[in-house]
């Protein structure tokens, strides 16, 4: 396995585990983070931003994760289950009353420097508000 399979493999532990410190520290500093069917954001702060949002409303579990990546090591790409329930509501989505849902998604990476340095993350939104009852 190569090092970049490693590293994406540690990403999605870490986020299993809700072991941000670690998480955090597998990005570099000016990562940027695409953010499913929004804008970029650039920076480890952002990121945590973005990550303290999310625990907010959602708790979610990554599984039957398939890690792929390109022989240099330099991009990677990961395809995966969401298990989540949506905890409090969003600003702008419907209201969150404990809804459960299995959400098929990927995510794709820029590797520098032994670390995450872009992550895109892609799921279908419309299948999402189905299953919480848009």
């Amino acid at each position: 396995m190569n090092p970049s399979t490693q590293l994406i493999e540690r990403y999605y532990a870490a986020f299993n585990a809700a072991e941000w410190e670690t998480f955090f520290g597998l990005l570099t500093e000016d990562v940027a983070h695409d953010i499913n069917q929004g804008a970029r954001e650039s920076g480890k702060a952002a990121f945590r931003a973005f990550i303290a949002r999310m625990n907010r409303s959602y708790r979610e579990q990554i599984v039957d994760i398939v890690i792929m990546s390109n022989a240099d090591g330099s991009r990677a790409a990961a395809e995966y289950v969401v298990l989540g329930t949506y905890l409090a509501t969003d600003e702008g989505l419907p209201e969150a009353h404990g809804q459960t849902y299995r959400l098929p998604g990927g995510a794709f990476f820029d590797i520098r420097d032994g670390k995450v340095a872009r992550v895109t993350n892609y799921y279908n939104l419309e299948d999402w508000l189905r299953q919480v009852g848009a």
